[in-house]
């Protein structure tokens, strides 16, 4: 439902753009990060994918290790994902 609420978003903001409109642009900023220029606009972009990638190749790690020891990443490293480390 989320993602349908967004979409309506995008879409709204295409409509009122026209051929402004930039592919992703939901006109959510609030704490006005995104620049002005264009220049800026477009490093801000190619910031935002270089992470992406590296987002997608960090959870592929996570697959990748389950896979060879058979044994869920959550319990191999409980320092990550358990409350208070896995240590109490």
């Amino acid at each position: 439902a989320l993602a349908g609420i967004f979409e309506i978003q995008s879409k709204i903001t295409k409509d009122e753009k026209g051929k402004a409109y930039v592919a992703g642009d939901c006109g959510f900023d609030p704490l006005g990060l995104f620049p002005e220029d264009k220049e800026g606009q477009m490093a801000m972009q190619l910031k935002e994918i270089k992470h992406g990638r590296i987002a997608m190749m960090a959870i592929m790690g996570y697959c990748v290790q389950e896979v060879l020891y058979r044994t869920p990443v959550t319990e191999q490293t409980p320092l990550f994902f358990k409350i208070g480390g896995g240590l109490f």
